[in-house]
């Protein structure tokens, strides 16, 4: 899927929501227990009940690493279910990944060819030849790190650089441009630090960009789209906890669809508001 066709997606489903499969085993509903597999359906339901109104489904890989081999038998099963089910659905591997090139090539190996997801989280610390290998497969995606949303992100990301004045954000979103191009490079941007898209959208004005800590984290998402949405709308805005989590009882399902109608109707609005439907 290239930024056109994830933009007609968008466009059609009047929505650019991405639902993060954070599956907690912990904080599943309990008669899910009693199931051979439980978060995987648990992400089935949660799938089928908001399929319609998001354009990407994002598994956060620590909550399947966590239970081991039973863990990544749920994950692979979730996103052969996509696959089959909701082909037009965008799947990032939030793994968050960076090492050296050689590791980095079974990285991508293991997303791109055995799993079979669009996108992979990558960390830009170890630099290009990390982050290369992943941009050597065809229609597939690489989401860097750039500004995330954590109290951690001021320890480095915000260091500034006496010689060019640039912050460390900044220089990976302008060193990184060399790397990959509009249709194979999206940067994660937290939304609790919205005041900053606007200087990023400076920086990289057509790249796609994936904004976690929408809801449950306390981002705005008014904020995000003024400061963060482009001419192809360019934004992919994940809500997790708020979303899957909606209930913890037999009508969990039910309740994530009305909260991610309620995210996609004011998305809905934002779009209108932009000229982009």
């Amino acid at each position: 899927m290239n930024r056109e066709q994830l933009f007609e997606q968008i466009r059609k489903k009047r929505s650019f929501l991405c639902v993060g499969l954070d599956s907690d085993i912990l904080k599943i509903p309990a008669h899910l227990k009693e199931t051979s597999d439980p978060i995987f359906a648990f992400n089935k339901e949660i799938i089928d009940a908001t399929q319609d109104l998001c354009v990407a489904y994002k598994p956060n890989l620590a909550f399947y690493e966590s239970l081991g081999v039973t863990g990544w038998e749920s994950l692979e099963k979730t996103v052969h279910y996509i696959r089959e089910k909701y082909p037009e659905q965008f799947i990032i591997a939030d793994a968050k990944r960076g090492d050296i090139g050689n590791t980095s090539n079974l990285y991508a190996r293991a997303f791109f060819d055995r799993m079979d997801f669009d996108a992979v989280t990558v960390a830009p610390y170890m630099g290009e030849d990390s982050v290369k290998p992943f941009m050597t497969y065809l229609d597939k995606w690489v989401i860097l790190l750039a500004l995330t949303s954590n109290k951690g992100a001021f320890d480095f990301q915000f260091l500034k650089n006496e010689a060019n004045g640039e912050m460390l954000f900044e220089t990976v979103l302008k060193t990184s441009q060399q790397w990959g191009d509009t249709d194979n490079m999206m940067y994660v941007v937290g939304a609790t630090k919205a005041e900053k898209l606007e200087e990023i959208r400076a920086i990289v004005p057509d790249h796609f960009l994936l904004v976690p800590g929408v809801g449950a984290q306390g981002g705005s998402l008014e904020e995000v789209a003024k400061y963060g949405m482009n001419d192809q709308c360019g934004l992919l805005v994940n809500s997790s906890r708020g979303i899957i989590y909606a209930s913890n009882d037999t009508d969990f399902a039910e309740k994530a669809r009305e909260a991610a109608m309620d995210v996609q109707v004011d998305m809905e609005e934002l779009l209108l508001e932009a000229e982009l439907l």
